[in-house]
């Protein structure tokens, strides 16, 4: 049995998965509010889907939807470039961080950081966005998935 979108994946139908695992992945959103600033919401993807992979210890999957390619991006934001600025999302994307820590500040100055493993969804692609923050050493790296 082949998983949908996953065809590299094959799973073994006798191993169910019978772990306590997380039925959720929590991501931040930052969503346009309206008045042409930017705003953090709250939201989870349902890791709703049990997988049993050979040779592979008992997963959850979840679906993030991604109109297109991902995009790998290692940003140096080392090299005097005018920033803090504040900017739009290019597009409605996924944001996986891989490497390094940001900080993400939204219209009202709420603040939140970024590192390793997180998730987070750009949805304000309209007016003055959020302003995004290199916290440590250069550089850092993301996963885009746009959608």
């Amino acid at each position: 049995m082949l998983i949908p979108g996953a065809s590299w994946m094959t799973v073994d139908p006798k191993w169910a998965p019978e772990a306590a695992m997380s039925e959720a992945k929590r991501f931040t959103r930052i969503a346009a509010d309206g008045a042409g600033g930017s705003i953090f919401q709250d939201d989870e993807i349902a890791l709703d889907t049990p997988l049993a992979v050979v040779g592979m210890p008992p997963m959850h999957a979840g679906a993030i939807p991604a109109a297109s390619a991902a995009v790998y991006l290692e940003v140096d934001m080392s090299g005097g470039y005018p920033h803090p600025a504040s900017h739009p999302a290019p597009q409605k994307q996924w944001v996986v961080m891989l490497r390094g820590v940001i900080e993400v500040e939204v219209t009202d100055g709420s603040r939140r950081t970024f590192g390793p493993g997180d998730l987070f969804r750009a949805e304000d692609t309209e007016g003055t966005g959020h302003i995004t923050r290199l916290v440590g050493d250069p550089p850092f790296d993301v996963l885009v998935l746009p959608g």
